[in-house]
């Protein structure tokens, strides 16, 4: 049984999001596939895995299955949020250890607050 996290409500706007004009733009200027690994409380445990392809511009539930993703990100719910809404620098949130980043980092410098949705009022 998964446990509910609040990013699962950006990764559902962030679905809607790669159908946008927007969403498309970004697709074209990416084309790179991240796994993002999100965990409740503590990186690596109870982690709930979605793939945001900017490839094909999907965004799904579930650990990449076409190979090997660009670059796969593992965060707190908490900290994800910070950073997809641009509360938290990428780097910063790295170098304190709140991000744990594996594959290609040329690939992982293209992951921004950019690619998400704006938060509309929560």
């Amino acid at each position: 049984m998964a446990t509910q996290l609040k990013s699962d409500a950006l990764m559902e706007q962030m679905k809607l999001h790669m159908s946008t004009d927007t969403g498309k733009q970004l697709t074209k200027k990416i084309g790179l596939v991240y796994q993002i690994n999100i965990a409740p409380k503590k990186i690596g445990f109870n982690e709930k895995s979605f793939v945001v392809d900017l490839k094909k511009g999907e965004v799904k539930e579930g650990a990449y299955e076409d190979g090997k993703p660009d670059a796969t990100f593992s965060f707190t719910d908490d900290d994800f949020l910070k950073v997809a809404s641009g509360k938290m620098n990428p780097q910063f949130a790295f170098m304190r250890g709140a991000i744990k980043i594996k594959g290609s980092i040329s690939a992982a410098q293209k992951f921004t607050p950019d690619i998400f949705p704006k938060p509309s009022k929560m």
